[in-house]
């Protein structure tokens, strides 16, 4: 049994980080290379991965879909998706998609005068299901070596923290309060009808060797 208890919460645990990570915001330090918009056909369980129709998109599922390339100081290649969440989840609430992709065109640099941006995302990068993170927005930093302080996950973090604290302590004084006793009145009701039931079986017995 202790063995399903614990699979079962690393799993819950592997769910739980791995739904934050894919929807709190992340920030790359890269360089703006170039801006597309392609056609995409959303079709299986990946369509999750994208914006749902009622996000400014259209109500199937090929549309048109732009892009940002760009690359990191290191020399490797990012792409992120452009596209409006809403009023739709996750609740990053953008509605300047078309904003957006001018100013990264604005952002385009080549590797012999570099500039580099800031981007704040959310979601992941897969070439396999070819899915994209969504860019929310950037801004200019003094070089590739910035370096962002995620301000918002950390006091995300710590006030989900704070609540899984909180939760637990009630979790403890309701059992302490509730549970505990029942079981205790439940475990001395089990052991009087117990004894009751041994009194009875010694009184049955002594009655039939009397009787012999």
């Amino acid at each position: 049994m202790r063995y399903v208890k614990w699979t079962f919460v690393t799993l819950l645990v592997l769910f739980v980080g791995g739904f934050f990570h894919y929807i709190l915001p992340q920030h790359d330090i890269v360089r703006i290379v170039n801006t597309y918009e392609e056609r995409q056909d959303l079709t299986g369980w990946t369509t999750m991965f994208w914006q749902a129709p009622d996000n400014g998109s259209t109500t199937t599922q090929a549309r048109d879909v732009q892009f940002i390339q760009a690359v990191y100081p290191d020399g490797d290649t990012m792409v992120y998706r452009n596209e409006d969440t809403g009023w739709g989840w996750p609740p990053y609430f953008k509605f300047d998609t078309a904003n957006l992709y001018t100013e990264a065109n604005d952002a385009i640099s080549t590797k012999a005068a570099p500039e580099w941006y800031s981007v704040t995302h959310y979601g992941w990068r897969n070439e396999i299901l070819s899915i994209f993170p969504n860019a929310i927005a950037f801004k200019a930093v003094e070089g590739p070596d910035a370096r962002m302080t995620p301000w918002f996950n950390i006091v995300f973090l710590t006030f989900f923290a704070a609540v899984l604290l909180l939760i637990r302590r009630m979790w403890l004084q309701f059992r302490e309060r509730t549970i505990d006793p029942l079981v205790e009145d439940v475990d001395e009701a089990w052991d009087e009808a117990s004894a009751r039931t041994r009194n009875t079986a010694r009184g049955i017995k002594g009655w039939f060797s009397k009787k012999r």
